[in-house]
């Protein structure tokens, strides 16, 4: 079985056992799920975090969290060597809410969110792809989550070709900062 088969697998029974009632995460793993997950670079709240949303609100899709599970799997594998950053990204940790850049409300936080989810480093109570990440991915084109971390790897901490991005997909003018 590839490692995109198993993570289907396994999001399709973290699935299951959320929708029949239980909500205690850490007992859907087995060790070898615990073993899978770390072998791709992930943590087992990172998917509880997409199978929670895919059930209670129908987003992001099942193709989405295995799309954005494999741009971390690539940069965990080709970037960081296979090997975990010991470093935590707390809320405190990231641009607010409110803060723009070139006319885009929330564009610092998603990028910081974005990159902190390339390197492993979120705190477990924040998640990249959330309702709010995905509001502003709706609203500037319709933007994969997936395919904005991979620009955003491609940017190399250089806000402004994320921006550059967002504007290339974004038909509208920026989202106004009350967003």
């Amino acid at each position: 079985m590839t490692w995109d088969e198993k993570f289907n697998e396994l999001f399709n029974r973290c699935l299951s056992a959320y929708q029949k009632g239980n909500s205690d995460f850490m007992s859907y793993y087995t060790p070898n799920d615990h073993e899978f997950l770390a072998s791709i670079g992930y943590k087992p709240r990172e998917l509880f975090d997409f199978v929670e949303d895919h059930a209670d609100e129908g987003l992001p899709a099942k193709s989405t969290a295995l799309l954005v599970a494999a741009v971390r799997r690539d940069y965990f594998l080709a970037v960081q060597s296979g090997k975990t950053s010991p470093r935590v990204i707390s809320r405190g940790d990231v641009p607010s809410f409110s803060e723009t850049f070139e006319g885009f409300a929330y564009l610092p936080r998603i990028v910081a969110k974005a990159e902190a989810k390339l390197r492993g480093e979120l705190d477990p109570d924040m998640m990249f792809g959330c309702g709010g990440d995905r509001k502003f991915l709706r609203e500037n084109g319709e933007i994969n989550p997936a395919d904005f971390l991979r620009h955003v790897w491609a940017a190399a901490g250089d806000l402004s070709k994320v921006t550059e991005f967002v504007k290339k997909q974004n038909t509208s003018p920026p989202a106004s900062a009350s967003s």
